[in-house]
């Protein structure tokens, strides 16, 4: 109501006998009662304008940044799967990576130890070769260093039980029939 209907009601309230009796028995003061409701008026609109609206406003910025963090979160638990779902194909494919390699090594290895063989297999037969030369060698160096001893023993021995100095040809003929018996 407006003040003036409020002033109005109060004017009119005074003309009539019973209310204007019951307001007495009560005590209601027409003009502290008006001047009340002005108060509590300008109570209000200063409480609308300065404390309720922003109160209202502060409320809705809380609401929508309450819908922002739930929208982010939701944001957040996507993109989250998906660097999970990256994460876990980077390590597969690391996987397939390092299983490669591992099998090139061994390949490279196994390779590596056949050729290695190979060589000294190769090596160990070219050792053997040299030592059977040099076997066959000293072996023919040691038949020939007998022979001229067995010859030259024959030789002394030939001249002791004969008795006589052989010549040159003597000793040539006993020496080659020796070398002839040992050949043999």
């Amino acid at each position: 109501m407006t003040l003036v209907t409020i002033l109005a009601a109060a004017v009119d309230l005074e003309a009539a006998g019973p209310v204007q009796t019951i307001a007495r028995q009560f005590g209601v003061d027409w003009w502290k009662f008006i001047s009340q409701v002005i108060s509590f008026s300008i109570v209000v609109f200063v409480l609308q304008k300065y404390a309720y609206r922003p109160i209202l406003e502060v409320l809705e910025q809380r609401r929508r940044k309450i819908e922002e963090g739930l929208a982010n979160a939701e944001r957040i638990k996507v993109q989250l799967a998906e660097a999970r779902q990256q994460s876990e194909d980077v390590i597969t494919q690391a996987n397939v990576a390092a299983t490669k390699l591992i099998e090139e090594a061994r390949s490279a290895a196994k390779s590596l130890q056949e050729r290695e063989s190979q060589r000294a297999i190769a090596e160990a037969e070219g050792i053997i070769a040299k030592a059977r030369a040099a076997t066959q060698a000293e072996h023919q160096k040691m038949l020939g260093d007998l022979k001229r001893e067995v010859g030259r023993l024959v030789i002394d021995t030939t001249s002791k039980v004969t008795g006589k100095v052989l010549t040159g040809a003597d000793q040539k003929r006993l020496a080659e029939a020796a070398t002839r018996e040992l050949a043999a």
